[in-house]
């Protein structure tokens, strides 16, 4: 903010030229200290924000550990899982296999007594003729 006028009983007392340098000299000082508090504020808000982007960069950092070692409990569970149902299938599989090779004897078996049968009725047809 400039000053415009010194007051006439001021400027009867010192004088044109004088009250001209005082408006300069008060000018200049209200110049520099605009200027400071700039400066000020600027060192004082950028030294609030490094110090809320440490913070921000901390919480970072502790929720990136949180995810971390949560994903790594999840990922336990699913080989757990993965392993208890491989077992289960496994031992279902050896159960099926087991089915089918009784069933297979018994299918070979009948029908070894099925052949052992037709040859018979065969060799005694041709025999009693």
């Amino acid at each position: 903010m400039e000053i415009i006028a010194v007051p006439k009983p001021l400027r009867d007392k010192l004088g044109d030229e004088a009250s001209d340098s005082l408006i300069e000299l008060i000018n200049l000082a209200n110049r520099k200290t605009t200027e400071d508090v700039i400066t000020l504020s600027g060192e004082k808000y950028e030294r609030r924000l490094t110090e809320e982007v440490a913070k921000l960069d901390n919480r970072i950092t502790e929720v990136e550990a949180r995810l971390d070692k949560r994903i790594t409990e999840e990922v336990a569970k699913l080989d757990n899982r993965i392993t208890e149902v491989e077992a289960r299938l496994d031992k279902r599989i050896t159960e099926v296999h087991a089915d089918i090779i009784k069933w297979m004897f018994i299918f070979w078996a009948g029908q070894i007594i099925v052949i052992v049968a037709i040859m018979s009725l065969f060799f005694k047809l041709f025999t009693s003729l």
